[in-house]
């Protein structure tokens, strides 16, 4: 809707307007975005490579404050490219948002606002946690921009407003407890406004407005979200109502770690025939999500079980694989 109107900005009409009242007031607004940098990744416009980390093989994201390119996993820097490593093409373009950029533009719509970023490039130096959260509440700042740094127990009275970025950024990674995740994160950072008797409201930025964990975190209704999260992974037989195994290993020899894979894969599925284990199910031996990471390529078998104990007992996992029950994350 933004778009049909016009509107190219990363601040929808509601949010720029409830920004205008609440800056006009002398109140205080958060803003907040899971992703840091200026741009989340830097793509070739005419062969489309992007660049990536080479120990790593996740895009690397730019900073512009520093003008280098980071990768956010391993930590690997380098300069940014002025032209495509692949092809050799000038049109090289940043795409995508991060905190830094926010900050850019909240400086440009308002230059009359005092900011405040918050991430993990901010608060690295001794004491920075307390010196930008005291800024903060001394009324020194109007608009604290940050990630998930800022959603988690702060007390802010003069926050009236918290806005939400893109609130879709949870929602878009391959893994089992992502609704979850994007539920509490969404929950959390709303929290942090009206906590005072000035009141408040929070408006979340979305392409999906009607996904379950946004809807729910807007209306603050766990258990409303607790339904609907049951709902899903009773559908798709996920933990608690199954139990599940994560197998990882990782290699700095793609080839081998993925013959290793395949071998224990196989015996696993040898084990589970021979004891007529029909309720469980084995999916892999696939590279995870961040398939290589500091050099190492990563392979991943998961087992869903109704009783993982009978096929874990008996089989025997070779040394460099690690066994994670019911794992927090899949990627």
């Amino acid at each position: 809707q933004e778009l049909r109107v016009g509107n190219r900005s990363i601040f929808s009409r509601s949010l720029a307007a409830a920004l205008d009242e609440t800056l006009q007031r002398g109140e205080q607004a958060i803003l907040f975005m899971n992703r840091r940098g200026t741009a989340s990744f830097v793509i070739c416009r005419d062969c489309g490579h992007v660049l990536r980390c080479p120990r790593c093989d996740l895009p690397l994201t730019y900073h512009r404050p520093n003008i280098v390119l980071v990768c956010h996993q391993c930590g690997h820097k380098e300069p940014p490219h002025d032209t495509c490593p692949q092809c050799g093409s000038k049109r090289i373009r940043h795409f995508g948002l991060g905190t830094e950029e926010i900050e850019s533009q909240v400086q440009q719509r308002w230059p009359e606002a005092r900011i405040t970023r918050w991430d993990r490039d901010t608060t690295a130096g001794r004491n920075r946690h307390e010196e930008l959260l005291s800024r903060f509440v001394n009324q020194e700042s109007d608009i604290l921009i940050g990630t998930q740094m800022i959603a988690k127990g702060l007390d802010l009275p003069l926050v009236t407003l918290v806005g939400v970025i893109s609130a879709d950024v949870a929602l878009g990674l391959p893994d089992y407890r992502t609704g979850e995740r994007a539920f509490q994160i969404l929950a959390q950072v709303a929290g942090r406004a009206g906590r005072g008797l000035l009141g408040g409201r929070v408006i979340f930025q979305t392409y999906q407005p009607d996904h379950y964990a946004i809807r729910t975190a807007a209306d603050h209704d766990y258990n409303a979200f607790f339904v609907e999260e049951m709902s899903f992974r009773t559908q798709h037989l996920l933990p608690p109502f199954r139990r599940m195994a994560k197998l990882e290993l990782a290699d700095p020899i793609a080839n081998r770690g993925k013959q290793q894979a395949e071998v224990l894969a196989a015996m696993l599925q040898q084990a589970i025939r021979e004891r007529g284990l029909n309720a469980t199910q084995l999916i892999g031996p696939v590279p995870p999500y961040f398939s290589r990471v500091d050099g190492r390529y990563r392979w991943q078998i998961i087992i869903r079980s109704p009783d993982l104990y009978p096929l874990l007992r008996e089989t025997a996992i070779p040394r460099p694989w690690i066994v994670d029950i019911d794992p927090m994350s899949t990627l």
